[in-house]
């Protein structure tokens, strides 16, 4: 019979993925490479981006990586290129780079506000306007902003992070309005409390999730492939959070 249609593809498609120092990027890159796509891995964390790659290429996909800096306009525009010039296009964009900082607020400091901005805000502009040009050009694209649970919930010495995130979500809203018509769909994934190891379920925050476990990057990899693909083209404008059921706590 065949898999019914609609279930998530990724074949032929062409990735960006902007990575981080949290090494979770390599699973959603083999999550994108195992439904079939090619991945560019950008970053400026040599480690984290060879290592994506390795992974993208242990699927029998096509990988490249390019060393930029996604705070950066001019780098970003560069990439972009590059990416173009190497792989013809890009039709889905996740925005996978991110910064925590839990510390109370009245010790904040101006250079880490700005810090944390510039990586988990700055580059997800910068990159969506620079991806989304093209796009724009197509008539078609996906977008995927790796986010945190904490775009919709407070918590005590991280009044930073959580108004980053906050405004991922809502830049992810306006975008899908914005970009509807024009074949664009935009959403986020909030990410709960992960561990690139093995979650204890005695540990204290194990215990306050609902599922009693941390979760892992792969968690997040079945929901970013099908946000990345044709399957969820009547998608648009929202943030889904995986995160144990922690977003549910009265």
């Amino acid at each position: 019979m065949g898999a019914p249609a609609g279930l998530p593809d990724l074949g032929g498609k062409a990735v960006l993925l902007t990575t981080d120092r949290r090494g979770w990027t390599r699973r959603l890159a083999a999550a994108l490479a195992g439904a079939g796509a090619d991945v560019a891995l950008a970053g400026s964390h040599a480690p984290e981006v060879a290592a994506s790659a390795r992974a993208v290429e242990a699927e029998g996909r096509r990988a490249f990586a390019v060393d930029a800096d996604v705070t950066s306009a001019a780098d970003v525009e560069a990439m972009v290129d590059r990416v173009v010039a190497e792989m013809g296009r890009i039709d889905v964009l996740v925005n996978g780079a991110h910064v925590e900082l839990g510390k109370p607020f009245d010790s904040v400091t101006q250079a880490e506000w700005d810090a944390v901005m510039d990586v988990n805000v700055r580059s997800i502009f910068l990159c969506c306007q620079a991806v989304g040009r093209r796009m724009l050009g197509r008539g078609s694209g996906r977008i995927v902003n790796i986010s945190s649970g904490l775009s919709a919930r407070g918590l005590s010495s991280s009044a930073v992070y959580a108004a980053s995130q906050g405004a991922v979500k809502q830049l992810t809203a306006s975008l899908a309005l914005e970009w509807a018509r024009d074949g664009i769909r935009v959403n986020a994934v909030g990410a709960g409390w992960l561990t690139t190891g093995a979650s204890d379920p005695d540990d204290r925050l194990a215990r306050f999730i609902p599922s009693r476990r941390l979760g892992s990057p792969d968690d997040l990899a079945g929901l970013v492939v099908y946000l990345a693909s044709d399957a969820s083209d009547f998608v648009t404008g929202q943030t889904f959070y995986v995160d144990g059921g922690a977003t549910s706590h009265a």
